[in-house]
């Protein structure tokens, strides 16, 4: 299973329904950096040194952090969804599809046409 880090603007009720599902999850509030506007290349940074991946709705960010600097734990960028458990089982079956090595890649979910 990965380890994640939620990103300040995260779903935490997704990232608890991922730890449920095996992953070891911790937000940026957890970590002591909640509230904070922390950048996004310093949450990529902690992230990183603490192999993790990062988890985000912050997709054209982390890009654009991903193609100056695929030497990170993972990214996996995803598009907003008020559906916290389907949100939750996409990551995971995505974080699946790639056997859990996430380091250097930039994962995309996007929420299901409806």
């Amino acid at each position: 299973m990965a380890r994640l880090y939620g990103d300040e603007n995260f779903d935490v009720q997704a990232l608890e329904l991922l730890r449920q599902l095996g992953h070891d999850t911790l937000t940026v509030r957890d970590a002591g950096q909640g509230n904070q506007s922390t950048p996004d290349h310093e949450i990529l940074a902690f992230a990183t040194e603490n192999n993790r991946s990062v988890v985000t709705f912050d997709r054209r960010d982390y890009y654009q952090l991903h193609q100056a600097n695929a030497a990170h734990g993972g990214i996996v960028a995803c598009t907003y969804d008020a559906d916290s458990a389907g949100l939750a089982v996409r990551i995971h079956e995505s974080i699946e599809a790639e056997e859990g090595f996430l380091g250097g890649k930039f994962v995309r979910v996007y929420r299901p046409n409806k």
